[in-house]
């Protein structure tokens, strides 16, 4: 018997039948794409709608917050966190801006030119070279990886990556305008960070292996307009170091404002205490190091080598910058740099404060 195939209508599909979903009412919609993208769009549209959500509540209970802002502990808040902010912006938007220009528009071939072969005398070459690196920690970790890719010996490379937000013109002079009764601060500062950036590269270099180094892969820009790059840079610095400056000044205020006086003064009138707890502060905090010193010199409880402790400690070791090194260069480096770091910043930082200060 002669089988007859039965030419497809207009707009069916030839292999429906060999699918196996012809005339089941199973089949995919045609409009099952752009779901994903509707999707998409509602995870879009979750900030503005939180923040609108936001600010009617806040309308909506005007007159408690308003009572609120008017009790003496939220006009000190309030304040402490306008001063702190104030004074730290400038300093946080220049820094931001050349360590953009420097990280876009400066090769960093030149570093590995001008960087010594021998790796002992490398390192504290580059360590003094992070003076002229102006910008945060966000911007020192991608800037030590592409030296790490470049061919510079890695222990020049996280001298670097520990001194340049330490050391850089920005920060010194954020701490001689945030501590205008002590320039001894700023010499203090510079000595102890450092030495301590050396102190790490000559140990990396004497004990680091290879195999806990897992360098980037590639470029932070590649492929991106010198100003894409520049601008992207500006906004990303921008974003992470300004929110971690909301936070710190908002834990400045808090501190000075609510917590009593008596509980920070059990710790601020131990001298090892003092140091401890502010060196667990700076690693807690995060706050970019343009505006740290602002935040230290709030603290006026403790003496000026616990806040010592705090400015060095944290341009080299906080949340973030654990987060963002163990992403750089892999996690078997950031867990024992990290702890290397912190206790040798702690160390270093308080022989200086007892000796400088």
């Amino acid at each position: 018997m002669a089988i007859t195939k039965t030419a497809p209508q207009d707009g069916a599909d030839p292999g429906r039948a060999e699918r196996g979903d012809a005339g089941s009412g199973d089949a995919e919609p045609a409009d099952t794409a752009p779901v994903g993208g509707r999707e998409e769009e509602a995870r879009h549209l979750n900030s503005p709608l939180l923040l609108t959500l936001l600010l009617l509540t806040a309308v909506m209970f005007q007159d408690p917050i308003r009572g609120a802002l008017a009790a003496p502990v939220m006009q000190s808040w309030m304040t402490v966190f306008v001063a702190v902010m104030v004074q730290a912006l400038p300093f946080l938007v220049l820094g931001v801006l050349l360590s953009a220009a420097i990280a876009v528009f400066v090769p960093p071939s030149f570093f590995a030119r001008a960087l010594p072969k021998h790796p002992a005398l490398a390192v504290p070459v580059a360590g003094a070279a992070g003076a002229v690196l102006p910008g945060c920690e966000c911007a020192s970790v991608p800037v030590a990886g592409a030296l790490v890719r470049r061919g510079v010996t890695p222990a020049a490379a996280l001298a670097f990556l520990l001194s340049a937000p330490a050391i850089n013109p920005i920060v010194l002079t954020a701490t001689a305008v945030a501590f205008p009764g002590n320039p001894e601060m700023v010499l203090a500062r510079f000595v102890a960070s450092l030495l301590v950036a050396c102190s790490m590269g000559w140990l990396w270099h004497r004990l680091g292996r290879t195999d806990w180094l897992r360098p980037p892969a590639r470029a932070s820009y590649e492929g991106r307009s010198k100003g894409a790059a520049f601008w992207g840079s500006v906004r990303h610095d921008v974003t992470h170091a300004g929110g971690f400056l909301v936070i710190g000044a908002m834990a400045a205020a808090t501190l000075k404002a609510v917590v009593p006086a008596d509980w920070l003064g059990v710790a601020a009138g131990h001298p090892v205490l003092s140091v401890l707890f502010l060196a667990a502060l700076a690693v807690l905090l995060s706050i970019c190091s343009e505006a740290d010193a602002f935040v230290a010199a709030s603290l006026t409880q403790f003496s000026l080598t616990a806040r010592l402790t705090f400015l060095v400690v944290g341009p080299m070791i906080d949340l973030k910058l654990f987060a963002m090194q163990a992403g750089t260069f892999g996690r078997a480096f950031a867990l024992r740099f990290a702890p290397a770091t912190f206790a040798l910043a702690v160390v270093v930082s308080a022989l200086t404060g007892t000796v400088l200060l």
